[in-house]
């Protein structure tokens, strides 16, 4: 994992923007004291936005990870 991280430091690696799109609203949306589906009213219910956000992020980073991964071995 490092690796990967050197790689898109170094710019030998380039993240599709949709990527860096979805780091950027996961980090904003978990420091904004605003949310869709308040945990106040909601109870639980309510982590299910701030979950969804993540895991997005999440799904989107593998993939970015894969297409690295893909990229070293076609070398």
């Amino acid at each position: 994992m490092f690796r990967f991280v050197r790689a898109i430091k170094r710019g030998e690696h380039r993240v599709a923007p949709t990527t860096w799109a979805a780091a950027i609203t996961a980090a904003v949306y978990t420091v904004v004291p605003l949310d869709l589906i308040p945990e106040l009213v909601l109870g639980p219910l309510g982590l299910a936005d701030d979950a969804g956000i993540w895991t997005i992020f999440a799904v989107l980073s593998t993939r970015e990870y894969a297409r690295w991964r893909a990229g070293l071995t076609a070398k």
